[in-house]
């Protein structure tokens, strides 16, 4: 059932494209839909939204069922919600398609077993079913249909009943049989038993059995269940199906639990003659107890941000790849777990202070709070610094950010959840011998560092032609989903970094930590105790994700060109050009895009390309963008953070006539206002921290003058520092050659953590499941590949 908590933004290209072709039509159609979800005020479409949705009726590819699923998915809205509204319009079509299709498999979770009791007693069948909602049940004896609940009673028992009996569970289209149980009634004779002991349906008489019970991380279980037989019964345990060998006792005890341990809990009694199991005792792991921290009191969420920066092309230092890839990849898992994320390139010194502000800007009490930063780094005396992309040589701490200032400024919100994701090198950094004195940091439990490698060491990441990765990136993408305690989830992305041999001995990831409640990323939001507070953060993270509205030029040769718009990061964009209509004389026609104001990064060769790839985007493949079969032509613009004014720029029509031989051209100025993040002006300073720790927001805030926490010579604050990595010559962590995947916007899992294929140069694609990853073996027979960050 949680996955109809997720976005219906998980869903697969494919299914989107399905859905919106039942969405398209008038009787029964988006338009239904849309007014449908009024009743949920964050889904309610304005008349230019509906307006939009018309227009793309007139376009070829155009669909505005497709349009309204793309808007519902940037709202997060869930699949949960969806389904609700197509039913609340009848729409059976797709609410049959959805359950079917995108809903979970159906999967038995109890078995039915097989029994005897004395004729006149009672005899229970039960099968417990896990998948979507709407679930039919059908109880057969052979052929005869006896019963359509989960639980199939017979009382009293009579010869009648004797027989096989299996269960079938339906859900629309699809069915799943259970196993088969038999059902002996037996006579009893005066003075004996049908068995062994007095009661017993199968020759053991249970005479405890163990209780469900909520205990809190960090205290002990105990489970006992006790049978009396002859021989005397043997015992097996059982945690979610799967045998414990270390528990063969009727008690079961662990000392110290968390939350791996939750779960169904099973014991199988049996002797030499005969088996029974006991009853299904649930055990749940709630918080520990809690420290006195004046906004611990939150047991959940009150709203998730985070900023990841991802620095590669540097001015005087190792150029690196994977940050590209390992942002993309770590905003789309975030994403599904209702982050509200801001991802970001190449920031100089600058930039990077004011983003951290704008970040800082977005928390609250009870926020969780997320950084992740890759790039070059290094780590002094227990404190840690990211360098920015224009640092110069020999660069200090004045010309980095501290981490650990970072933290005490998001204490000072109130915060959550503290997480620090850290993918650089931690390496001292012999030019800046300034011993900073750390702050004095709050007692809030609530603060978990995740460092891709150990002091003093250098990380790496996964060098290919194309798309490169972190080794820390490769192998938390597979966990950072699951519903797990954050420092559990980091605790199994370190001991599967530690199964890999191409960087065992090269490479661990360290966590420091002194979270004392269960925070997992995946925690809902409880956005109603902080409603306008959560509102407002809403709004500012929406102002530095608008994208440009299409544009349809209409030239006076009679040609018509869309221009589109499309978000591949924060601060990076790809706009797309395509010819909607032309007259039937103008054989040939296309339309580039030109004079960019300088402030942009563009490469000029890779502008008004064909394809994604070559124009330089190697991530976003079919995100927002228009049909495959319209022929576009694409160009990517980066640096958006340093766009002083409005993006302007001339759209150059060329064509000729079937008569003509000379080419023709129409130019017309364009002009899209400020995308993206460059409303948020990063490239201007924030004024210097002389204000109070208040986590109000302003009803406009990216303008309020929040403090700036980044003056000259700022302090550190806690030994445990982020990554290091000093290395003027080298890079941000040795590049190494293996084979990982690629998959865009779907949480990637495998059995095996090892996702490196060193047989060939480490090749890091990510648009894959990882399960289609093949384990190898590895060896290093060339360490000339190792180019650290």
């Amino acid at each position: 059932m949680e996955g109809w908590k997720m976005s219906i933004g998980t869903l697969s290209e494919e299914v989107l494209n399905r859905l919106a072709k039942m969405l398209d039509n008038s009787t029964c159609g988006w338009r239904q839909l849309a007014n449908s979800l009024s009743e949920h005020p964050e889904f309610h479409c304005s008349e230019r939204e509906l307006t939009s949705c018309s227009l793309q009726v007139l376009s070829a590819a155009g669909s505005p069922g497709r349009t309204l699923l793309a808007w519902l998915a940037d709202r997060s809205c869930s699949l949960e919600f969806l389904l609700h509204c197509l039913r609340k319009v009848d729409h059976q079509e797709a609410v049959q398609y959805i359950t079917t299709t995108v809903a979970q498999p159906i999967r038995i979770t109890m078995q039915p077993e097989s029994q005897q009791a004395t004729v006149g007693g009672r005899v229970v069948l039960t099968c417990r079913v896990a998948g979507p909602p709407g679930l039919s049940y059908q109880w057969f004896r052979g052929k005869e249909e006896t019963g359509c609940t989960p639980e199939l009673v017979l009382c009293p028992l009579a010869p009648v009943h004797q027989g096989h009996y299996i269960c079938r569970v339906n859900h629309g289209e699809n069915c799943i049989f259970s196993q088969w149980a038999q059902v002996r009634p037996v006579h009893s004779s005066p003075g004996c038993s049908s068995g062994l002991f007095p009661g017993s349906a199968s020759g053991l008489l249970i005479v405890q059995q163990p209780q469900s019970q909520e205990v809190s991380e960090g205290d002990s279980l105990f489970l006992e269940c006790k049978a009396e037989a002859n021989p005397p019964a043997q015992y097996e345990w059982y945690h979610n199906t799967v045998p414990m060998p270390q528990h063969k006792t009727r008690s079961l005890k662990i000392p110290c639990v968390t939350t791996a341990h939750r779960g169904e809990y099973k014991c199988k009694m049996f002797n030499f003659y005969h088996e029974a199991w006991s009853h299904t005792a649930t055990v749940t792991i709630g918080p520990g107890s809690i420290t006195e921290a004046s906004w611990e009191e939150i047991d959940r969420a009150t709203g998730k941000v985070a900023l990841l920066i991802g620095n590669m092309n540097y001015l005087y230092h190792t150029q690196l790849c994977a940050p590209i890839a390992d942002v993309h990849e770590l905003t789309n898992l975030l994403r599904q777990m209702d982050f509200k994320v801001v991802s970001l390139l190449d920031l100089n010194w600058q930039e990077m202070h004011s983003a951290v502000t704008e970040f800082l800007m977005l928390l609250d009490k009870g926020v969780y709070g997320l950084l992740y930063f890759a790039g070059h780094g290094y780590e002094n005396y227990g404190n840690s610094f990211m360098v920015p992309i224009d640092a110069p040589n020999s660069y200090t701490s004045e010309h980095c950010l501290c981490v650990q200032n970072i933290l005490t400024r998001m204490q000072e919100k109130e915060t959550g959840l503290n997480v620090f994701l850290l993918d650089m090198c931690r390496k001292r950094n012999p030019n800046d011998d300034l011993i900073v004195q750390p702050g004095l940091l709050k007692v809030t439990a609530n603060i978990v560092y995740g460092y891709a490698t150990c002091v003093d060491a250098e990380a790496y990441e996964v060098k290919r032609e194309d798309v490169s990765n972190g080794i820390f990136i490769n192998f938390l993408k597979q966990r950072v989903c699951e519903d797990e305690k954050v420092t559990v989830m980091l605790d199994r992305v370190a001991e599967d970094m530690g199964r890999c041999v191409i960087t065992r001995g090269r490479q661990a990831l360290e966590l420091r930590s002194n979270l004392s409640e269960r925070r997992s990323l995946t925690d809902q939001i409880q956005a109603a105790e902080c409603s306008a507070s959560y509102s407002a953060r809403n709004l500012q993270w929406a102002v530095a994700h608008v994208l440009p509205k299409s544009h349809y030029l209409k030239f006076d040769c009679g040609v018509t060109v869309q221009l589109g718009f499309a978000a591949e990061f924060s601060n990076i964009m790809v706009i797309y050009t395509r010819i909607l209509e032309k007259p039937k004389e103008i054989v040939s026609c296309s339309a580039q895009l030109t004079d960019f104001p300088q402030d942009v990064d563009i490469d000029l060769k890779k502008s008004n390309q064909e394809t994604l790839l070559e124009a330089g985007s190697l991530l976003m493949i079919k995100e927002n963008l228009p049909s495959p079969e319209v022929p576009s032509l694409y160009t990517r613009i980066r640096s958006l953070q340093r766009l002083r004014g409005e993006l302007t720029f001339t759209v150059c029509l060329h064509y000729t006539y079937s008569n003509m031989d000379e080419e023709i051209q129409e130019r017309q100025p364009v002009t899209v206002g400020k995308p993206l993040v460059s409303k948020l002006n990063l490239h201007e300073p924030r004024p210097p921290r002389a204000c109070s720790a208040s986590s109000s927001l302003s009803p406009d805030p990216f303008n309020v003058a929040e403090c700036s926490y980044f003056g000259e010579g700022f302090t550190s604050v806690e030994s445990a520092s982020n990554t290091s990595l000093y290395d003027a010559q080298t890079g941000r962590e040795s590049s190494i050659t293996p084979t990982a995947s690629r998959s865009a916007n779907i949480p990637e899992e495998t059995d095996s953590p090892e996702v490196f294929d060193t047989t060939k140069p480490i090749v890091a694609s990510k648009s894959l499941p990882h399960s289609q990853i093949n384990d190898t073996n590895y060896k290093f027979s060339d360490m000339y590949n190792f180019h650290s960050y």
